[in-house]
């Protein structure tokens, strides 16, 4: 059976983008799928959306970047592409008529766009955290009451989603958050302490981009999926725990009360979770990479060490001192990351600043307005505020060159 959508792709020349077109069109060589693409966006690379739009036919292109116009307007000359610019393009975009959303823009930006789409009644495809972190119990809830659904595309909640029925949450002892542990996992932490942007960004399993990757590095990405795993699956944070895990073969886990554990398995790429998104409720057959458990040959697992990687301790606190706090977690570490990508800070300051900017905006009382209001406008709202005095903290932090 061939599966025929309408689909956008939000974030379209990322990482999660291209493996997003990649696997659509090897399913459609296999004869598995079939889209209608309505609309691809991009952040500043106007050539490569260029030439996917050349080779998708969507409705319309859009580049946020407003400079960048003229240029991806000569770039789809002839070819029947509406070109368009802007933020607020974007979010047209996300309301062009797909039955499928790809929210695969990265950072903050991606917020108001995939709630957008969540209000449409599609299925948002979410490879966004910042939509769950900053204001996922909204997003949720308007996707439900727009008859529509959030499916996780992140490897770790795909996992949890595929193993976890809705009914039987109630029956979870603890969800398992597997981490490759990123390249520094053997490192000491004064080895950690000299650490360059290159050697960061360097995964030793997964393809992905730069603020991505030092997340991985820092094991800040696995404290923002804890977050993420709080909302979707409505588990407190007590019941949600990270393991090493350093194949990347087990992608999750949910352990139930009858001392059952269900895992989910299949190769480190990233086109098999979005696959069983963009089939969800259903599978969808592909040239998929194979899982070789003989060539594999051994799994092993260890704890994190909270104390060389402070990541993962500081989110659970945003998580638990809830309202505001996810959302100033979210902006100081993109500051942060940005600061360390530009050399202005060492590896290590990264988890520092962030959590003194937390601490310094709860001792101010700018936490407490993530309780009321709008929920993307408050978490705009918080996120500004939080990029401002993670700004001030870095100064503190920054190297001289």
């Amino acid at each position: 059976m061939t599966l025929k959508r309408k689909i956008s792709v939000l974030g379209s020349t990322g990482s999660v983008g291209v493996s997003t077109l990649d696997l659509l069109d090897q399913a459609f060589r296999h004869g598995s799928a079939e889209v209608e693409v309505m609309a691809l966006t991009a952040g500043r690379n106007v050539s490569r959306l260029a030439e996917q739009a050349r080779q998708w036919r969507p409705a319309f292109a859009v580049i946020e970047d407003e400079s960048l116009l003229p240029e991806l307007r000569d770039r789809l000359r002839g070819s029947g592409v509406e070109a368009a610019a802007g933020r607020a393009a974007i979010v047209e975009a996300a309301v062009a008529g797909a039955e499928w959303v790809m929210a695969a823009i990265v950072g903050v930006a991606g917020l108001e766009p995939t709630h957008a789409a969540a209000r449409t009644g599609a299925i948002v495809a979410l490879a966004n955290k910042e939509s769950l972190v900053c204001a996922g119990p909204t997003l949720l809830a308007m996707a439900k009451a727009a008859g529509g659904a959030v499916v996780p595309v992140d490897s770790e909640h795909a996992a949890i989603f595929q193993v976890l029925p809705p009914a039987a949450a109630e029956r979870v002892l603890r969800l398992i958050l597997t981490a490759s542990g990123g390249p520094f996992r053997e490192r000491s932490m004064a080895e950690m302490a000299d650490v360059t942007p290159e050697q960061a960004v360097a995964h030793p399993n997964w393809s992905m981009g730069a603020k991505i990757s030092i997340d991985s590095a820092t094991m800040m990405n696995k404290g923002l999926e804890m977050i993420e795993a709080s909302y979707l699956f409505a588990m407190p944070p007590e019941r949600i725990e990270v393991l090493i895990h350093p194949q990347s073969i087990i992608h999750s886990m949910v352990e139930y009360q009858d001392g059952s554990t269900l895992a989910q398995l299949g190769p480190p790429d990233m086109r098999a979770p979005i696959a069983c998104a963009f089939a969800w409720p259903d599978r969808l057959p592909w040239p998929a990479p194979r899982l070789d458990l003989a060539a594999v040959g051994s799994l092993t697992f260890q704890a994190p060490d909270v104390e060389r990687f402070p990541a993962l301790a500081i989110a659970r606190a945003a998580l638990e001192r809830g309202c505001g706090a996810p959302a100033a977690l979210n902006a100081a570490n993109e500051t942060a990351v940005a600061a360390f990508l530009d050399r202005r800070i060492g590896f290590l300051d990264i988890a520092a600043a962030v959590a003194k900017t937390i601490e310094r905006m709860d001792r101010a009382g700018e936490l407490v307005a993530g309780v009321n209001g709008d929920a993307v406008e408050v978490a705009m709202s918080v996120d500004r505020t939080a990029r401002r005095v993670a700004s001030d903290v870095l100064s503190s932090f920054s190297r001289s060159s």
